[in-house]
């Protein structure tokens, strides 16, 4: 217990935010208090009396309910936790290693299988700015840390930790607490859903546009913000939080809730693990303040602002990618075309992403019943089914998004996203006949059909993002 204490006294003092960050640095420390309170008690369900006091957060009953075990499930006798697995083949590597460094031979012929899982993650990164590369079976192969495998080896790839001197151990160590911070019992908001951007966004940075233009910083931040862009996300939408009073609603003023949350405790790991402290201390606070902006573009809601100024950019063909500011907004279009990617993918990807997104909203409006809250759109799975809610997704958002896109960037890529986009939507449609029904007679009368489905998909916050 005192080792516990003195962890964590460590962890608690190396985060140094100005006056006006203590709130976040409190709101991430609850979250430290109850991974350690799980650490000591078998039942998962345990409040934390310093996080998760009912009367602090108003009176309604679901304000005490811990969302990092929303969509937890129950583990059946006898069997052997995931985490517990990976834990094993991660010790067995050190051991393996150590070994190998002292001339020992092997005792133990695990370390074969281990071996082997590491060389075939190895062989897909050869292709990781492949369209197709499948990060369900990535994640496998890594026994859990795609994120950390994927994000280290593509800044390694670009040349950005040796060009901004990054510390090896502080890298690794920052990755790790990144990966940690995601919760894993979320169907979808989670570190292989960061993995997943993060290989999108590395596709995005190689279309020649960007390849010609962007800076080294551009794609440190790039790379940055979509492996953290999702940090900590609850498993819930932000109307969810601010209609149960949630604490992270009243500290960021029910306004982008998420997507500050994020942005926050990514910059709270960056100074825990003192990540660019060889940088200038104007540099460092700089890539915060733009990894903040990068982050708050993914809140879905605000995606028409960004949509019609992207539109009129290209109308206007006014865009400079000489320009920082302009390199910068494209970086932002290019987070949220990564953050919604999954119906550009390939099916058998796509068809994944759908149903683990689905099953979050469904998780959700579960609860909402429970409590007897309004249902949020698209989250009761009597009145919805995965099908209808990906066509009303694809239509109203998607498609708008990467028609634009294209536009910027007419390359064999978004040929290839519109055409996978086209292809499952029609797979949903022919799941969902009376979707499809209603979609023609909505086509039929374009002036009023378009608006109200948008604000209906819209209206679910940063869910899907």
């Amino acid at each position: 217990m005192i080792l516990f204490r003195w962890i964590f006294s460590k962890r608690r003092g190396a985060i140094s935010y100005d006056s006006s960050d203590q709130t976040a640095l409190y709101i991430r420390m609850l979250g430290a208090c109850v991974i350690f309170k799980q650490l000591f008690s078998r039942d998962v369900r345990v409040r934390s009396q310093v996080g998760f006091e009912p009367d602090r957060r108003g009176s309604h009953p679901y304000l005490g309910v811990d969302f990092r075990t929303l969509h937890s499930r129950a583990e059946s006798a006898g069997s052997i936790p995931a985490r517990r697995i990976r834990r094993l083949f991660s010790f067995q590597r050190h051991l393996l290693s150590s070994r190998l460094l002292r001339g020992a031979p092997h005792l133990n012929p695990l370390h074969i299988l281990d071996e082997d899982y590491c060389g075939q993650a190895k062989c897909m990164l050869e292709k990781v700015g492949s369209w197709n590369f499948d990060i369900f079976l990535f994640d496998r192969l890594t026994n859990g840390n795609s994120l950390v495998f994927l994000t280290f080896n593509l800044l390694n790839q670009y040349g950005l930790i040796e060009l901004f001197q990054l510390d090896m151990v502080k890298l690794r160590r920052f990755l790790v607490l990144v990966q940690e911070d995601y919760h894993n019992q979320n169907p979808y908001h989670n570190a292989v859903h960061a993995a997943d951007v993060t290989q999108a966004m590395h596709c995005y940075l190689r279309e020649p546009k960007l390849a010609q233009s962007l800076t080294s910083f551009d794609i440190l931040l790039g790379l940055l913000a979509a492996a953290t862009h999702d940090l900590d996300h609850p498993g819930v939408n932000q109307p969810f939080l601010i209609k149960t009073n949630h604490y992270l609603a009243a500290l960021y003023r029910n306004t982008s809730v998420l997507e500050n949350h994020h942005w926050r405790s990514a910059v709270g790991l960056l100074r825990e693990t003192e990540l660019f402290s060889n940088l200038p201390a104007e540099d460092s606070l700089s890539i915060e303040r733009q990894l903040g902006s990068l982050i708050l573009a993914t809140d879905i809601s605000r995606q028409n602002e960004y949509l019609s100024r992207f539109r009129t950019h290209l109308d206007e063909d006014d865009l400079c990618l000489g320009n920082a500011s302009h390199r910068h907004f494209v970086l932002q279009m290019a987070l949220k075309c990564a953050d919604i990617c999954n119906p550009c993918r390939p099916w058998e990807l796509s068809k994944q992403w759908s149903e683990k997104v689905t099953e979050e909203f469904f998780h959700q409006g579960d609860i909402e019943k429970k409590y007897k809250l309004e249902i949020s759109p698209l989250c009761d799975s009597e009145a919805n089914t995965i099908a209808s809610v990906q066509i009303g997704f694809m239509t109203y958002v998607v498609e708008p998004l990467f028609a634009e896109w294209a536009r910027f960037s007419d390359t064999r890529l978004s040929q290839t996203m519109l055409g996978h986009l086209g292809l499952n939507k029609a797979s949903w449609s022919a799941m969902e006949p009376e979707a499809s029904g209603s979609s023609e007679e909505g086509e039929s009368e374009p002036g009023h059909a378009t608006d109200e489905p948008s604000s209906r998909v819209l209206s679910q916050g940063s869910q899907e993002s």
